[in-house]
């Protein structure tokens, strides 16, 4: 198995933003100061099981991932990987607004763009490449752990080379707030999480920042190091 520490390059939102709390406080737990949070009454209302509805993106925050968890391939530090954000970052791009909304995605609950934006795709395949050079590679029980044999063939080619099978065409941005939910359940729990986030009245997202997201061990959360502004 892939050894630790994990590190990964996901967009979060802002200590300070409302979606942030939005998020940390759905999950239970806030990736920038490892905080553990009271669910929302709502939330423990609708299924008074959510701290196992939650479980999943628990262990990660609230994020979207730009570059999944990796391992760092020998020779290779955390200051030099901290470097590199800080250069990605500096380069400048046009900086991705999305039209954000709650639903449902492969079975799970999230906050998904409305439609298809370039430029957030295009986003997403530079994290991909850019830092690639840091990624250890999978090991034969990563590897099957992905389930290989259920992938499309794209989806495997993209396993084998970028160590994730859900990069460039098949990226599709997600900010997790469920895991798995059988049918039945998911339409009162979408329908309070969508409540929930059309009480924020955010009309518009922009893509604006990365974050490095370090996991100490198995046992551990994603807890965020740093994060930096991209540069328009």
């Amino acid at each position: 198995m892939t050894g630790f520490p994990r590190y990964a390059i996901y967009f979060a939102a802002g200590a300070d933003s409302a979606l942030s709390r939005f998020g940390a406080e759905l999950l239970g737990y806030d990736a920038y100061t490892g905080s553990e949070l009271a669910f929302p009454a709502d939330a423990l209302r609708v299924a008074p099981d959510w701290c196992d509805v939650s479980a999943d993106p628990r262990k990660y925050g609230f994020h979207a991932t730009l570059k999944a968890p990796m391992a760092l391939t020998p020779g290779k530090t955390d200051a030099e990987l901290m470097a590199a954000c800080a250069s990605f970052a500096d380069k400048s791009r046009p900086l991705p607004v999305i039209r954000p909304i709650v639903d449902s995605i492969s079975g799970f609950i999230a906050v998904i763009p409305a439609e298809p934006v370039e430029a957030l795709q295009e986003l997403a395949a530079d994290c991909v490449r850019e830092f690639d050079p840091f990624r250890a590679a999978l090991s034969a029980e990563d590897r099957a752990r992905r389930r290989p044999e259920k992938l499309s063939e794209r989806q495997r080619d993209y396993l084998d080379r970028w160590g994730y099978p859900y990069v460039m065409e098949e990226f599709r941005f997600h900010m997790t707030l469920t895991g798995r939910l059988d049918a039945e359940r998911r339409g009162a729990i979408l329908e309070m999480l969508r409540a929930r986030f059309a009480a924020l009245k955010i009309d518009a997202l922009v893509i604006d920042r990365i974050a490095l997201f370090r996991q100490h061990d198995a046992r551990g959360r994603f807890r965020i190091v740093d994060e930096w502004a991209l540069t328009r």
